[in-house]
């Protein structure tokens, strides 16, 4: 980045009275960090010579090799439009540097741009992405805690007075409008109290940054209207639960390369052994794209979130659909991943199994346009579909058999999350739940 767009930041931010500067960065587990510096330093933030300790982030580095630098993408500059008062709040998304100054491995976002950086090898320009994540609004509590009282019984698409979330919903898209977003659509999900807004895709890395950003603004004007927003993967038992739909395209230069005209299909072969790769490694990916314990409550049959490994172009039970628009909008939708994700990983892998259908040319099944929902365990197995792993233990056992996803992650990544959702699913394990208790505590 050129001194000159170092100097139009400064300038934007005595312009607008900017008086701290956030510069972000994203952890392992998918959570937001951040280091706040006042404007004073905003130059050395610019050169990327500000610092932190690693060794207190879960999952960086142990305390001996602690020190490490923040980055910033300058492309990233954005000023909070809810701040005022003595002076606004402006972010910078940053990337980690080692002391030597070389990526830090265990940074998601530039672990991402490792696995781009084999894509463009291949010949390809972008990898985009048009995320579609959910939500659910529920009521505080007079101290201001989160409870899982609904703010409405509001369903798929309905209207104010049902959609009693539908001002808050406003409200979050103007926010987003003010930071940069070009908003798509805006509407009730299918449970009461879920919402969804689609924003614009774009490239991998701006993609990942902008999911980050939305649900930061998503909490932050939820609790203006005194609601709490949840990501959660399935925060209510026998309802839909928060699923973030990844719509991907592979680009070369401007053309869409999983679009072929001369196909009846309009499918490409790339977009044939892209899509082969993504199924092959479907049970390997899970654990990164749903991450926690809750993630598996959604991922059951009948509440509208894949639970096995398949393709179709015409019904949305399968993991992996085909929407029908055709030309530079050819699109894969990845139905499996949820809001816990961390974006970062979660593109990586997937990106990652696609390139290797596409290296290894791997056959893609024929689609399974029946609904798998109501095929037997046997019927499912006579045309090849396996079940998505059930647990987050045994996600992870499939990660951990999975090399090339072990790959996409890299070492440090890949044995610091195993390490981190182990011990989180020996914790989940052990603990003696209300459902046991109501179910065998008379019984026995």
């Amino acid at each position: 980045m050129s001194q000159r767009k170092k100097q139009d930041i400064i300038d934007m931010a005595q312009e607008e009275n900017v008086r701290y500067i956030r510069l972000q960065f994203t952890d392992i587990l998918g959570t937001v960090k951040n280091v706040e510096v006042p404007t004073s330093q905003l130059g050395k933030a610019l050169d990327g010579e500000m610092m932190f300790d690693g060794s207190s982030i879960e999952g960086f580095v142990r305390i001996e090799e602690s020190d490490m630098y923040l980055v910033p993408d300058l492309n990233t500059w954005s000023v909070f439009p809810w701040t005022a008062g003595k002076g606004k709040v402006a972010r910078l998304i940053c990337d980690i540097y080692t002391i030597e100054g070389r990526p830090f491995e265990g940074d998601p976002r530039s672990n991402l741009k490792r696995v781009l950086k084999e894509m463009e090898e291949m010949g390809y320009s972008a990898f985009n992405l048009g995320p579609e994540p959910e939500f659910f609004l529920f009521k505080l509590d007079d101290k201001g805690q989160p409870t899982t009282e609904l703010n409405d019984q509001g369903g798929y698409f309905d209207l104010a007075p049902t959609d009693l979330g539908e001002n808050c919903r406003r409200d979050i898209v103007l926010e987003l409008e003010d930071m940069g977003f070009e908003i798509e659509a805006s509407h009730h999900e299918g449970a009461p109290g879920q919402h969804e807004i689609d924003f614009k895709y774009a490239d991998a890395i701006t993609a990942c940054d902008n999911i980050q950003t939305f649900k930061l603004i998503v909490k932050t004007v939820a609790r203006k209207h005194n609601l709490h927003a949840t990501f959660m993967p399935k925060p209510i038992f026998g309802v839909n639960g928060n699923g973030m739909h990844f719509n991907v395209s592979l680009f070369k230069g401007k053309e869409n390369a999983f679009y072929d005209e001369s196909k009846a299909s309009g499918l490409s072969q790339d977009m044939s052994y892209f899509m082969a790769g993504i199924l092959e490694h479907a049970r390997g990916f899970t654990a990164i794209c749903n991450p926690i314990v809750n993630s598996y409550k959604r991922l059951v049959p009948g509440y509208e979130a894949p639970s096995y490994v398949a393709w179709s172009g015409k019904n949305r039970s399968p993991l992996l659909r085909i929407p029908s628009s055709r030309g530079l909008s050819t699109r894969a939708e990845i139905r499996s991943v949820d809001p816990a994700a961390n974006p970062y990983l979660a593109l990586a892998v997937i990106l990652k199994a696609g390139l290797e259908g596409i290296k290894n040319k791997v056959e893609l099944p024929e689609p399974v346009n029946l609904n798998l929902y109501e095929m037997s365990r046997a019927e499912r197995e006579a045309v090849g579909v396996q079940d998505l792993p059930s647990t987050l233990y045994t996600a992870l056992k499939a990660l951990n058999e999975d090399e090339t996803m072990k790959e996409a992650l890299g070492n440090h990544i890949h044995k610091h999350f195993d390490k981190n959702k182990s011990l989180e699913w020996e914790m989940y394990r052990s603990q003696v739940t209300t459902w046991e208790l109501k179910h065998y505590l008379n019984q026995y």
